[in-house]
């Protein structure tokens, strides 16, 4: 029999095991390290009254008890940090709406891979997409939350628009900028930490107070 000319074998990845190169090799995904190029965590924001303060100082508390009761589990991270951070910066309410375990696919068409995977939490502006969030347990690094973020980062429909991301791992907090184009270019913010003396929930409720701006 003649052999099948022209068939592409596709490979498919899940997003929750893909690393960095995976994105590098079939998504020409590159880091920037000019801060200028992710200046929306650390210029114009704005002050926190005390009732905002107080309200994070209890969330902050909340967690502080969680890990005196380990496991700390993902779904608890989301239900007791997450949860509460966006309702104080009034992502629940419009023009915000938010959606949980959303499905995505990204594909590679030249290079035959398509990644799957599913978004943990989703937050829309109208139809934009304004943020992409994944949370982990506690046991998780920043690092391998980060590849799979800029995945589902990567199914933004909004291509000619800057799209954001926080990955939250624990006690952990890293905010992330992606520019699609030609080279996919992103930039992560510094990592804040709930361990860290002070409050370091006032700067990520101060950054996503001005990613909602945006």
């Amino acid at each position: 029999m003649p052999a099948q000319m022209g068939i592409t074998m596709v490979q498919t990845l899940q997003a929750s095991t893909i690393d960095l190169q995976d994105l590098i090799s079939n998504f020409n995904l590159q880091a920037i390290e000019d801060l200028d190029f992710f200046r929306e965590w650390q210029d114009d924001l704005s002050a926190i009254t005390d009732l905002e303060k107080q309200s994070l100082d209890k969330i902050r508390k909340g967690y502080w008890n969680l890990i005196n009761h380990p496991p700390l589990r993902e779904k608890a991270i989301q239900i007791s940090v997450l949860g509460p951070l966006l309702f104080l910066a009034d992502f629940y309410l419009p023009p915000f709406h938010i959606q949980a375990e959303k499905a995505i696919e990204i594909t590679a068409e030249d290079k035959g891979v398509v990644i799957r995977g599913q978004i943990d939490i989703w937050l829309l502006k109208e139809q934009f997409w304004a943020l992409v969030i994944e949370s982990k347990e506690a046991a998780f690094s920043i690092e391998p939350a980060l590849a799979q973020l800029l995945a589902y980062m990567l199914a933004s429909p909004q291509v000619d628009k800057p799209c954001f991301g926080l990955i939250a791992s624990g006690g952990s907090f890293c905010f992330v900028k992606l520019v699609q184009g030609e080279i996919n270019r992103y930039a992560i913010s510094r990592i804040f930490e709930i361990r860290n003396p002070g409050n370091d929930l006032y700067d990520v409720f101060k950054s996503l107070k001005r990613i909602s701006q945006v």
